[in-house]
């Protein structure tokens, strides 16, 4: 999108004060849900429902590979007994870690369950769809995030990975579907 694309995002946001400042780069809760959803929100309005889903799933790609940077040692996940694990134990095993992070430094709330093969995702209190009314799943940042989560994770493998419930949509959670086999 490059600098005048995000200032124009968050002029239509109503987030012209971003413009000139982002938020610091500390753990500090300075970025509120309101904030986030109205940025995701105003993807699809500018770029069109499928123009502003890809940018959201790129958008939440970049921030795992910043975040793995910022916490990756401080959570283990680039020690190398983690690193050799199986992959379906080093999945699993992520996952877990990736949703205590966000139940810890974050005010989402986070929880992780498996079932037949699958992990789910479950976001109880979601900032990407917060106070946002939508017939169809908008959490797509997130699930961007967990695509490249699981490909770096597993050294490059592909795995599907969807968003099945929405919290904008009416549901009691936004849960995300995550097949525990590579597509390839």
């Amino acid at each position: 999108m490059g600098r005048n694309g995000v200032n124009a995002l968050l002029k239509l946001a109503s987030l012209t004060p971003l413009m000139e400042t982002y938020p610091s780069d500390t753990t500090e809760l300075a970025f509120s849900f309101d904030t986030l959803s109205s940025i995701t929100n105003m993807l699809e309005h500018a770029y069109g429902p499928h123009g502003g889903r890809g940018l959201a799933l790129r958008v939440g790609r970049a921030c795992f590979n910043y975040g793995v940077r910022q916490y990756g040692t401080q959570l283990g996940l680039t020690e190398m007994a983690f690193r050799l694990l199986p992959l379906p134990m080093k999945v699993s095993a992520g996952a877990k870690i990736f949703a205590e992070l966000f139940n810890n430094f974050t005010d989402q709330r986070v929880r992780v369950e498996e079932e037949g093969g699958k992990l789910l995702w479950h976001i109880e209190r979601c900032p990407l769809c917060w106070e946002r009314k939508s017939q169809d799943p908008v959490c797509h940042l997130a699930v961007g995030l967990l695509q490249e989560a699981l490909y770096w994770l597993s050294g490059g493998k592909v795995f599907n990975v969807e968003e099945q419930t929405c919290i904008a949509s009416g549901d009691p959670a936004c849960t995300i579907v995550i097949d525990q086999t590579p597509i390839f």
